[in-house]
């Protein structure tokens, strides 16, 4: 395949060296986020699926369990990159949408910028969805020394195109840095990607600790890709389906490759590897996420409850199980601070706690509960957990059953339709982790309990960024680009 980005891979890589904290050379990170990938889209959990390398990772590392996300893909990056929850940044109602002004506030420090304080060299490779309307909200002004990828969501996966229902405006958004990348036009993005972050791993210097962070394009709609992965699926009869099976095949083999370099070049010594999904998987599209409840978007464990593992060669004193143990995406940011050695005393305020232990030693969880989310406006919907167990507060989101395989372009079901729903419902996780037994009528003083810890952590909140779509977004102001230059 034709390098389509080769001619910007010149620059010059700069970055301040530091020594560890803790004397001992700090680990390199790769961090894969799959998009719209399901609780039963893998093969370790399903046979149907086509993943045996992400299987082989899975068995020889560590399956989380009660790995959580966000409904949605921008509070989920939100999560990744600043280690608190979205309704305490501005970005728990919903997606940044291609048009809107919106995005992670600048006086959250990112992740790659407190670890390139401690000596790393962070590059990013994918999807953003975090904000461009302003240079200054971009990756590489955010702590990434290079940026292959593009800033919003659910374009074209051959001709990198995104277009918009508000005003009928459509543009390309894919670049390389700064530059926009249009030779790569026809080339499937996992299939770019990987080759990027191959790229990347090949030509690091490894006097000093990496950070990769992958967020593949893979698997979010719309559903494309190249016929022989499709074939690889052929025992699959929903056409849908088949193609979706064929795309999470595809960035099976993306991360099979990358694993081969990371072999070849030494870097997998010392190396932990990070695998999640951003959210549930879209049932009313392709994906599967039983015996969950629920779909993305909704409150449900289906919509927050993340396929995730850690894969580790040298770094994992317990490996090669199932671990229970409750983790929030919010997490990661701690974590990987404080497993390259750094200070956790000086992001204190952050939601995230450093799990470090748990995920080295297989000890036990840092974390007594969390915010699935507090949403505002129309929909004015919360969710809790806390021990086993778990409130809602209003609606949890269309899409309620437990339905594996809808067809595109299908009504929802009774069950999937946005229903009344009692002011709150109560669920034992640990006892009924696909939630068919509401308990609030059964444990009323259980559910008061679980609202004043609700109200504690509301309190903590701040107003939901919600600006209007605007038009100066047009990309045919930016040469038909996706561009950042039209909000303060």
């Amino acid at each position: 395949m034709a390098k389509c980005f080769s001619f910007l891979l010149l620059c010059a890589i700069i970055v301040r060296i530091n020594s560890s904290p803790k004397g001992a050379a700090p680990p390199n990170y790769i961090f894969i986020v799959a998009d719209d990938l399901g609780w039963n889209d893998v093969g370790f959990r399903n046979p149907e699926m086509r993943t045996p390398n992400l299987d082989h990772l899975a068995h020889e590392g560590v399956i989380l369990n009660s790995s959580y996300v966000q409904p949605v893909c921008s509070p989920s990056r939100n999560c990744f990159m600043s280690g608190y929850f979205p309704y305490r940044t501005g970005l728990q109602d919903g997606v940044i949408t291609v048009e809107q002004p919106k995005f992670l506030p600048l006086n959250f420090t990112t992740l790659p910028e407190e670890l390139n304080q401690l000596g790393y060299v962070s590059h990013m490779v994918g999807k953003w969805h975090l904000g461009y309307c302003n240079w200054n909200y971009t990756p590489t002004y955010r702590g990434f020394e290079s940026f292959l990828g593009y800033y919003s969501g659910q374009e074209d996966y051959y001709t990198h195109y995104r277009s918009t229902d508000t005003f009928q405006y459509k543009g390309l958004d894919f670049r390389m840095d700064k530059v926009p990348l249009k030779t790569c036009r026809d080339e499937y993005s996992t299939h770019v990607f990987a080759e990027r972050a191959i790229d990347i791993i090949r030509s690091h210097k490894q006097n000093k600790p990496l950070f990769l962070y992958l967020p593949f394009q893979s698997v979010h709609a719309p559903l494309q890709v190249p016929g022989e992965y499709e074939e690889k699926c052929s025992h699959i009869q929903d056409v849908q389906r088949r193609i979706f099976c064929g795309m999470v095949n595809a960035l099976d083999e993306a991360v099979g490759n990358i694993t081969d370099a990371l072999v070849e070049t030494g870097l997998m010594e010392n190396l932990l590897m990070v695998f999640t999904t951003d959210n549930g998987g879209p049932t009313y599209i392709a994906a599967n996420n039983l015996p969950l409840r629920g779909a993305k978007t909704t409150l449900w464990e289906g919509g927050t409850k993340g396929t995730a593992f850690i894969y580790s060669k040298n770094l994992l004193k317990k490996k090669g199980y199932l671990n229970t143990e409750m983790m929030h995406a919010v997490d990661w940011y701690p974590t990987l601070i404080q497993i390259a050695g750094g200070d956790l005393s000086k992001i204190i305020d952050r939601d995230g706690v450093g799990q470090e232990d748990m995920l080295v030693n297989g000890g036990p969880s840092k974390r007594e509960g969390f915010v699935y989310n507090f949403y505002s406006g129309e929909r004015n919907a919360s969710a809790i957990r806390y021990g086993h167990l778990k409130l809602i507060e209003g609606s949890p989101g269309k899409y309620n059953d437990w339905t594996p395989l809808p067809k595109i372009g299908q009504e929802p079901s009774v069950m999937e339709q946005d229903e009344d729903f009692p002011p709150y419902m109560l669920f034992n996780i640990s006892s009924d982790p696909t939630e068919h037994f509401d308990l609030s009528a059964k444990y009323p003083e259980l559910v008061e309990e679980m609202k004043v810890k609700l109200e504690e952590w509301r309190k903590r909140g701040v107003p939901a960024q919600d600006p209007p779509n605007d038009p100066k977004s047009n990309p045919a102001n930016f040469g038909g680009v996706w561009s950042p230059g039209w909000c303060k």
